[in-house]
């Protein structure tokens, strides 16, 4: 097969301005497409032009997308000193957190804005906040403190199905999880489904939603890659809750987590671009620069944040009412809940009166007093369901899972794909995808994690990964460079 070749007037007769832009997009294209059909690279080359925003951050095209956005006239922003001293948070599980994790948490707590913090066990480096920070702020919203996966969820059905039929008719929910959703970076539905929530007057309101809408309601109920599953398990519940609402027994569970894809992912990049504009901060506490929440950009950036967090829990929905149809059974109840994301809650203040604060939970899960929530372990450690306590010291939070004690580039080079058949045949878990990164011995133990934020949470049931789905697709060189786990 010939190698690719694009001249300047091809680019030039489809719309690329004359400039830089034509140079680098012959460059890009001819060295990382050079095998694809040339009409094919051209129609890519039309999409980036079309809507450069929404490849702006990607490894490759990024270059050319950002040609193509129209620069700003750059206004020098405000030079922000972190306090001296910062506020008091509590850590729990503290002797298991990794130094980088404390050290960007001690960060967050010294912004003039820092209110209350709390450190989950699960905890580990991110950007801005470190995976697991709870952070307070008053009338200001931390775009990474939020994270890059806006929304990111879990969700849990169960329904009153014997858990025998898992092992019968495997087949079944082998075939009906395959066909569920897409796993991958950047993969999309040839014939997505339609949803209330592409309705939303925010894609009107927001140039910058606009631009993602047709993307996201390509990509609504799919699940994307790196540690996002699709799972039937077994859900054991001991005794009945009142908050949970279903009888003691066995049941099947179907489990998902997955975020807000590309739109999440967009929103977060181009608002902690503005963010860092306007707020300078010192060294590597630059991630943690906000919007104030009485400003434009605040303002928009609260509606785009709330928008993803709706089409995240939308695109779980979706799944889950695909493979209710499937199985033939309507789930006795549903558990869900955010871990990137960001709220108004009333918290009591240093004068002892309340007041309204954003509240981040950056891979944390919401624990106020008798709200439910999953925290899973990993494809083969058991999720708990579980009720919070509500308590003050740790912001009404809990972790969102078991948390990585390996990169994924060292779990790659330390972990053997025998190692991971051998522990998946001591459960009984059947792998469909996933790879040597998302291997459980890259996680902590969920049980420790557990034991560690008992004062948090109530454990109400169980969930054990029977039948797992995950991204399949080797991960790429520069993305296992990457440490960070569900931002």
């Amino acid at each position: 097969m010939a190698k690719l070749k694009i001249s300047g007037k091809e680019l030039r007769a489809i719309g690329y301005p004359e400039g830089p832009v034509i140079s680098i997009a012959m460059n890009i294209m001819e060295k990382n497409y050079k095998h694809e059909k040339k009409e094919d690279v051209m129609d890519l080359l039309r999409k980036i032009l079309s809507a450069p925003v929404e490849y702006e951050n990607d490894a490759v095209l990024g270059l050319i997308a950002q040609q193509l956005i129209p620069k700003k006239e750059e206004v020098p922003g405000e030079l922000i000193d972190l306090n001296k001293t910062g506020i008091l948070f509590n850590v729990f599980g503290g002797e298991n957190i990794e130094e980088g994790a404390m050290h960007q948490m001690q960060q967050a707590a010294r912004l003039p804005i820092s209110v209350a913090g709390a450190l989950m066990p699960d905890a580990h480096a991110g950007y801005g906040l470190p995976i697991g920070g709870v952070l307070a702020a008053e009338n200001a919203v931390i775009p990474y403190g939020v994270g890059v996966d806006i929304g990111c969820r879990m969700c849990l059905s169960v329904f009153p199905i014997n858990p025998k039929q898992l092992v019968q008719r495997e087949h079944l929910f082998t075939r009906e999880l395959n066909e569920a959703t897409l796993f991958g970076s950047g993969k999309v539905f040839d014939d997505p489904v339609d949803h209330e929530v592409m309705e939303r007057k925010e894609f009107d309101e927001l140039p910058l939603l606009k631009e993602l809408q047709t993307r996201a309601w390509k990509q609504l109920g799919s699940s994307g890659s790196g540690n996002h599953f699709a799972e039937f398990g077994l859900v054991e519940v001991t005794e009945k809750d009142a908050i949970l609402g279903i009888d003691a027994g066995l049941y099947v569970g179907l489990l998902t987590h997955s975020g807000s894809r590309a739109l999440g992912a967009n929103i977060a990049n181009y608002y902690t671009k503005i963010a860092r504009e306007k707020r300078r901060l010192p060294g590597d506490a630059a991630n943690l620069a906000w919007l104030q929440l009485d400003e434009t950009e605040g303002i928009e950036y609260w509606m785009a944040m709330n928008l993803a967090g709706d089409y995240a829990s939308a695109c779980h929905h979706v799944i889950h009412a695909k493979l209710a149809k499937a199985i033939g059974e309507q789930p006795l109840t549903m558990v869900e809940n955010h871990h990137n994301f960001a709220w108004k809650e009333m918290m009591v203040g240093d004068d002892g009166k309340m007041k309204e604060l954003i509240v981040h939970r950056k891979g944390a899960t919401p624990a106020g007093k008798d709200v439910l929530g999953i925290i899973p372990g990993s494809m083969t450690a058991p999720g708990f369901i579980v009720k919070g306590k509500g308590l003050a010291a740790s912001v009404s939070s809990a972790s969102h899972g078991a948390g990585r004690k390996m990169s994924r580039s060292k779990a790659l080079n330390s972990i053997t794909h025998k190692e991971l058949k051998e522990q998946l045949q001591r459960f009984g878990v059947k792998l469909l995808g996933g790879g040597l990164d998302e291997a459980p011995h890259a996680y902590k133990d969920i049980e420790m994690v557990m034991k560690s934020q008992s004062a948090l949470v109530d454990i109400v049931g169980k969930f054990m990964p029977k039948i797992v789905k995950m991204d399949g697709t080797e991960p790429k060189k520069w993305k296992v460079k990457n440490q960070l786990d569900g931002e």
